[in-house]
């Protein structure tokens, strides 16, 4: 596995996600209330909106543009209008540093 570094630990607080680019991939890293982790693509599956800048709620992100929800660790689409599934990524800290195993 290649784990690559994606932003430092500190970077991403509860109830927000960040967007970073990984390897020409756009990822958003997301962390829920209760300080779990995750990284799924940043790309809402429904029409090109950045997730990062949506709602995080426990478990799942909603799309700013049309609310259509994605679960955070299977990354199904929850809610109409998506119907697509976003890309999950296996997501760990290591010494501070946020690490995402794009492949």
């Amino acid at each position: 596995m290649s784990f690559l570094r994606a932003a430092g630990d500190k970077e991403v607080k509860p109830g927000q996600a960040l967007r970073v680019e990984l390897d020409g991939r756009l990822i958003a890293l997301v962390r829920t209330a209760d300080g779990r982790l995750f990284a799924v693509d940043d790309t809402c599956t429904h029409e090109q909106e950045s997730l990062s800048d949506g709602f995080v709620e426990e478990g799942w992100i909603e799309c700013p543009r049309h609310g259509a929800q994605f679960d955070l660790e299977s990354g199904r689409a929850l809610t109409l209008p998506a119907l697509e599934k976003l890309g999950t990524y296996e997501v760990k800290v290591e010494i501070g540093e946020i690490m995402v195993n794009i492949t």
